[in-house]
């Protein structure tokens, strides 16, 4: 290539760069203002702003994101749109907390078990006790009967569900209905069995890892792509893929990680690897 064809491919590549820049930048100052207009989404707003303040760490990866998306809009916006969404409610912190209502609610699902457990031995002695005595309390022993009163300031149950329930109490006599030991007996055999599962498929990506990692918001951008590409009816190719270098500088900006925290393409390729080996 002569020196000058090479000016020349050099000069075009520079303007492709900056072209691609330009309109991923676009794109965040219109999020951006969308969002301070109407007062809503103020951590993505904080993402985007954390982006263009990095535009010079980014600039590779806006062209590539350009060269894939740019052509088929609305893709590009919607990549972004993720991203920004994806740093702001699947990030470290918030991941994090995210683990620990996890087991938090293990752990109140255990409480449960045993207690539910506990109360039902209970329930039956006192079934026990009082059928076979002269004594009882005067305490509930119908199932019925707790619901009714549990119901009394629910306006709409008073107004719908009451009465056909009463009567359907009455239609059948205690046999055929399960005592109050027994209810609460299945209350501990189903918080003893629950499985604690994500509501959301990106949710669910990004804390399947038993360790806390920045390997928990790459699981999840992942996610969101897939969640959101053609396959599932939405609008990034089935095809599209980033290197290595483009997520790790998209997860270092979005994030807005410092120079000891930052992540490289081989963090990137190496969780790439440890993913395939798990599939």
């Amino acid at each position: 290539m002569y020196p000058t064809d090479l000016a020349l491919f050099e000069s075009k590549d520079m303007s492709m760069k900056k072209h691609s820049i330009q309109s991923c930048e676009d794109i965040l100052r219109k999020q951006i203002e969308y969002n301070t207009e109407h007062n809503v989404l103020g951590s993505e707003t904080a993402v985007a702003e954390y982006l263009l303040a990095r535009t010079i760490e980014l600039q590779d990866a806006y062209l590539e994101l350009h060269e894939k998306l740019g052509s088929r809009p609305p893709a590009l916006e919607v990549f972004l749109g993720l991203l920004l969404s994806v740093a702001a409610f699947w990030n470290p912190e918030r991941l994090s907390e995210a683990r620990s209502q996890r087991k938090r609610l293990e752990e109140i699902n255990d409480s449960i078990a045993s207690k539910a457990s506990e109360l039902a031995e209970l329930l039956e002695h006192r079934a026990v006790i009082e059928n076979a005595s002269q004594f009882g309390g005067g305490t509930h022993y119908h199932g019925i009967n707790v619901i009714l009163e549990a119901a009394t300031e629910n306006h709409l149950f008073n107004s719908w569900v009451r009465e056909d329930l009463k009567n359907l109490s009455a239609r059948f006599d205690l046999k055929y209905w399960p005592s109050l030991a027994d209810v609460v007996q299945e209350i501990a055999r189903d918080a003893s069995e629950a499985e604690i599962t994500s509501h959301d498929p990106i949710t669910c990506a990004s804390t399947s890892s038993r360790r806390i990692s920045l390997a928990d918001f790459l699981r999840a951008l992942r996610a969101a792509i897939f969640e959101n590409s053609a396959r599932n009816y939405g609008q990034i190719p089935n095809d599209f893929r980033l290197t290595d270098g483009a997520l790790a500088s998209l997860t270092n900006c979005a994030l807005d990680l410092q120079p000891n925290a930052i992540i490289d393409s081989q963090y990137v390729k190496r969780l790439r690897q440890r993913d395939r080996e798990l599939e």
